[in-house]
């Protein structure tokens, strides 16, 4: 190489080197990470210590892990637990079904397909204080627009919220009823990205709208079916809003979840405890998400 080249090339490195010193680009991270520290990690870290402890607004004392001992010797918090597991997975699942179907409905030639999809999300909008307080008036047992339909067509309808072992099932139907709206617009973004090219060349082979599906929409909405089964499943298992609004975690703690069960023992005064349930809830979202988006973001590169 010419001692010409070797002088033009010189230059060029010195600023890809100046380029890469300068910290200016750096800087434009420093507001999101000083409010994601202030937001999240720091609250995190102080709930961690202050669920080792037994405290109060003026003062604090350490006692260990005695908070998680009781925490998992109350038969009501247990329940709470479990009952936390089966909302989350419910109606994630129920989403993830229903969303699918919808979006298959609503991205065919059907008659005034934009005024259903409106329909179907105007629910995403209502807040879920409005929507419980509505479902409590519906699903009364006596006076209630349900059970008062079913009884003219001779059916005796139950206690949706007074139920024990209805109450949590009731407000997980109306908790799909509310965020199904959502799971389909993400469907039917999915299943829009997909290439008409398949579908017609499907249809020159012969293939039946069912064969289409499976093989076609199924699987190619993947990403789709990812996000909303991390949303949804999220959602579900930090629930809150509606079952306080709906059943208080009644009858009992039939319907109790974590973050009822944390409510309560805040307005209870046990602050370690409830900070302690925190944790458990923070662990268990962590535990089962972060295996559930490992395992199908692999799946999803596989394919």
């Amino acid at each position: 190489m010419s001692d010409a080249a070797l002088d033009r090339q010189e230059p060029a490195a010195r600023r890809r080197t100046a380029r890469r010193r300068v910290p200016y680009p750096y800087t434009f991270y420093i507001p999101a990470g000083v409010i994601y520290a202030v937001m999240f990690l720091v609250p995190t870290i102080a709930s961690f210590y202050f669920a080792l402890t037994r405290w109060t607004l003026f003062d604090s004392h350490f006692i260990g892990f005695g908070n998680f001992v009781q925490f998992f010797r109350e038969p009501f918090l247990v329940q709470g637990l479990v009952n936390t597991l089966i909302f989350g997975i419910s109606t994630s699942a129920l989403k993830v079904v229903l969303g699918l179907a919808l979006a298959v409905l609503l991205t065919s030639r059907i008659p005034a397909r934009g005024y259903l999809r409106a329909v179907i999300f105007f629910p995403v909008l209502v807040s879920f204080i409005g929507v419980g307080i509505i479902f409590v008036s519906l699903m009364h047992p006596t006076r209630g627009a349900i059970n008062v339909t079913l009884e003219t067509i001779g059916i005796d309808g139950p206690g949706w919220l007074t139920t024990p072992w209805l109450a949590l099932y009731s407000v997980i139907i109306v908790d799909v009823w509310k965020g199904v709206g959502i799971a389909t617009v993400i469907f039917i973004a999915g299943i829009a990205s997909i290439p008409s090219d398949y579908y017609e060349a499907a249809r020159i082979d012969g293939a039946t709208k069912a064969q289409q599906f499976w093989r076609i929409t199924l699987p190619l909405s993947r990403p789709a079916t990812v996000t909303v089964i991390t949303l949804s499943l999220i959602g579900g298992l930090r629930t809150f809003d509606l079952i306080w609004t709906m059943t208080g975690g009644g009858p009992g703690f039939s319907s109790d979840v974590v973050a009822s069960i944390i409510y309560k023992q805040y307005q209870s005064g046990f602050y370690g405890l409830s900070t302690a349930g925190n944790v458990v809830l923070f662990l268990l979202i962590a535990l089962v998400m972060v295996p559930l988006t490992t395992w199908m973001n692999r799946r999803e590169i596989d394919i």
